[in-house]
């Protein structure tokens, strides 16, 4: 019988497991980050995906799976979760929540950043479990109930999604004990997109204001870049940004500067009493949102001297 490896990382206050197969060393470069490994490398692998949870804030905790975040924020009135995997991680994230000793029937919210499967496939049976509002855009909830029977490409069985549940518009707010967010949509990468800032992250006494998702560009031609102006102009009015509560752990060309997800994890093992927390990152964030815009102007002239010829 072949014996499991895995990968221990101490962070605060939780363990995180990564499962390594056979073959890890000779396949994986040393020096490759773990979130790449996650994201991009090995992101068709099914068990390193299913990852030990881990705490980043004292109300905040990392549930897996390893490529696709869920994020669950605790409040005294009950909790959230953002987004929800997609099988076969459903029974990780379930087993993940119980391990920071959260109750799943504390979940109230369920909030789905888009409709591709590794962001909703999951929504159904964790809504059942915890009773929760499922949360999307009206577009992407059309995209969800298209996924309903369809196999996705890890997991053989036919998917089951949600009844359609609530509905976001843009500026919708969501209050919910000391949480008092902005939901917002940014079409383009599917027709709906959901970012919601306004998240307060406790760190002891310390607050810092966090944001989960971000906007990104529209879809093709004139009418989508126009539309991506209109996302990064929404990214850009979420002020003071502290927080980037990333989807994936990943994002090209290099994970999210100063590192993925699972990288900055990491450091919590080495942070002092007065160090910095390695997810607080403003300017990482505003240069981010800086970046988005200039891209969304430079793709608008493009297309418009397309549309010109």
């Amino acid at each position: 019988m072949t014996t499991t490896k895995r990968f221990l990382i101490m962070t605060a206050g939780c363990l995180m497991a990564f499962p390594l197969s056979e073959g890890w060393v000779s396949a994986q470069p040393a020096a490759e980050p773990m979130s790449k490994t996650c994201r991009v490398t090995r992101a068709r692998e099914v068990e390193i995906q299913k990852i030990e949870p881990f705490k980043v804030f004292d109300n905040l905790y990392h549930v897996g799976p390893c490529n696709v975040s869920v994020w669950l924020l605790t409040t005294p009135q009950g909790n959230i979760l953002f987004d929800s995997a997609q099988e076969p991680f459903v029974d990780n994230v379930i087993e993940n929540i119980r391990k920071v000793g959260v109750n799943p029937k504390d979940i109230k919210y369920i909030l789905i950043n888009h409709g591709h499967l590794d962001h909703a496939g999951g929504a159904a049976r964790l809504q059942e479990l915890t009773g929760a509002r499922v949360a999307a855009v009206a577009e992407d909830w059309t995209m969800i109930e298209a996924l309903n029977g369809r196999v996705g490409n890890r997991d053989p069985k036919p998917n089951v999604t949600p009844k359609r549940d609530l509905v976001v518009k843009e500026g919708d707010k969501l209050d919910l004990g000391d949480q008092h967010l902005t939901l917002h949509t940014a079409p383009g990468h599917t027709p709906g997109v959901m970012f919601v800032e306004g998240i307060v992250l406790k760190d002891g006494a310390v607050t810092y204001k966090g944001i989960w998702g971000g906007g990104g560009a529209g879809a093709p031609g004139l009418a989508g870049a126009q539309q991506g102006i209109v996302n990064a102009n929404r990214l850009i009015a979420a002020q003071d940004v502290q927080v980037y509560l990333q989807t994936h752990a990943w994002q090209e060309p290099n994970g999210y500067p100063g590192g993925g997800i699972h990288e900055r994890a990491k450091l919590f093992a080495t942070r002092k009493p007065g160090d910095p927390h390695p997810f607080v990152d403003p300017a990482t964030w505003n240069a981010r949102a800086k970046r988005q815009m200039e891209t969304a102007q430079r793709v608008l002239t493009e297309e418009k001297q397309k549309a010109e010829k």
